[in-house]
């Protein structure tokens, strides 16, 4: 199984406030042949700092958690305990967090079409959204 880019997305909910209004466009994103999750979770920080997660998959899950466990185009263990306390590391306390780690299924056919060709890939970086837009009104002043 040739797969695409994965990447590993780490959304943070401040106050553990998270109520499932990312799961429709996730589910569009999917439905589109964009992405595909292949794993996630999702962990708390409470007050003192102490962190839980919980695979969305596992029983007791809220619905939420549920849902997000019916989109999952399972590969295991792509993201370890460890890293899931690293990323855990950024929360503040009091705060909650859905990992997602999900596949670029977009890319692939023009992955294919790159091979076919008879080229490859020299290169691939990604460009934070907020860094081109510091950059765009940069430009912007000096004109």
């Amino acid at each position: 199984m040739a797969l695409g880019p994965i990447e590993v997305l780490v959304v943070g909910f401040p106050g553990n406030q998270f109520n499932g209004e990312i799961i429709p466009e996730l589910e569009r994103l999917i439905d589109n042949d964009i992405i595909s999750v292949v794993d996630g979770l999702f962990l708390q920080k409470d007050a003192d700092g102490e962190v839980t997660f919980v695979e969305f998959d596992e029983d007791g899950a809220n619905a939420d958690a549920t849902r997000l466990a019916n989109l999952l185009n399972q590969i295991e263990s792509l993201i370890s305990d460890e890293d899931v306390m690293e990323l855990a590391e950024g929360l503040e306390p009091d705060s909650s967090a859905a990992i997602l780690v999900f596949e670029h299924t977009w890319s692939k056919p023009f992955r294919d079409a790159i091979i076919d060709s008879g080229g490859m890939l020299a290169a691939n970086f990604r460009v934070p959204g907020l860094v081109v837009e510091e950059l765009l009104n940069e430009l912007a002043a000096a004109e």
